[in-house]
């Protein structure tokens, strides 16, 4: 499993709908996170590190967007405050 990131134009973002998704927000810390379901974000704001099983660290920060498998278990590692537009599937 792996984490999808891209660096969308606003048409891209846009046709996507982000604006319309709700925010989430969270300051600096590290937590374990499960995905019971898809979840594509984009990041407004923030720096985070996903730590995955494997050990490999995948940097997400501003201006990104995200797309967490199903199934997917990891380790996030806010840097910087994140603040993100999100949409389950």
């Amino acid at each position: 499993m792996s984490i999808e990131i891209e660096k969308p134009s606003q048409e891209e973002l846009g046709k996507l709908g982000v604006e319309s998704w709700p925010i989430w927000e969270k300051e600096a810390s590290s937590f374990d996170w499960h995905y019971f379901s898809r979840e594509i974000c984009y990041f407004l704001e923030g720096e985070v590190e996903v730590e995955m099983s494997s050990g490999e660290r995948i940097k997400i920060e501003k201006g990104d967007l995200a797309t967490f498998p199903q199934g997917l278990s990891c380790k996030w590692h806010i840097k910087i405050k994140v603040k993100k537009h999100y949409n389950f599937s």
